[in-house]
C-alpha cells in the first residue's frame, strides 16, 4: 500500500504559479505510475497530468494545461511534483494525485487505486 499527502495549494492572482508536491509512504515509490487530478465545486474530478512508473520517461498532459503545467518525479524522494505556471481562474480546483501500481501514467480516473486528501487552489485576483 501507498499513502499519499499532497501540499502546496493556495491563493494566486491569474497569471501567477504555484508548485505542488505529493509525498508518498512506502520503499516502493518507483513502482508506482502518478497522476494528478482535479474536481471543482459541482464538476466532476478531472484529469490533469500523469507520469509513468520508474523512470517517469511517459508524461501525458489534459489539453486545458499543455504547456503551462510541468508534472515531475523524484524517486529518492518520494515525491511526485507538478509546477503549475501562468494560472487562470478556471484552474481553481481541489487538486489530488493518485497512484497506480506500475501505471504507464494513465489518463482514466479508475485506474488509480490510492489518493491523497487533496490540496485548494485557488486563483482569484
Amino acid at each position: 500500500q501507498v499513502q499519499l499527502v499532497e501540499s502546496g495549494g493556495g491563493l494566486v492572482q491569474p497569471g501567477g504559479s504555484l508548485r505542488l508536491s505529493c509525498q508518498a509512504s512506502g520503499r516502493t515509490f518507483g513502482d508506482y505510475g502518478m497522476a494528478w487530478f482535479r474536481q471543482a465545486p459541482g464538476k466532476e474530478r478531472e484529469f490533469v497530468a500523469s507520469i509513468s512508473w520508474s523512470t517517469g520517461n511517459i508524461k501525458y498532459y489534459a489539453t486545458s494545461v499543455k504547456g503551462r503545467f510541468t508534472i515531475s518525479r523524484d524517486n529518492a524522494k518520494n515525491t511526485v511534483n507538478l509546477q503549475m505556471n501562468s494560472l487562470k481562474p478556471e484552474d481553481s480546483a481541489v487538486y489530488y494525485c493518485g497512484a497506480d501500481r506500475y501505471g504507464p501514467g494513465s489518463t482514466n480516473l479508475n485506474a488509480y487505486e490510492y489518493w491523497g486528501q487533496g490540496t485548494q487552489v485557488t486563483v482569484s485576483s
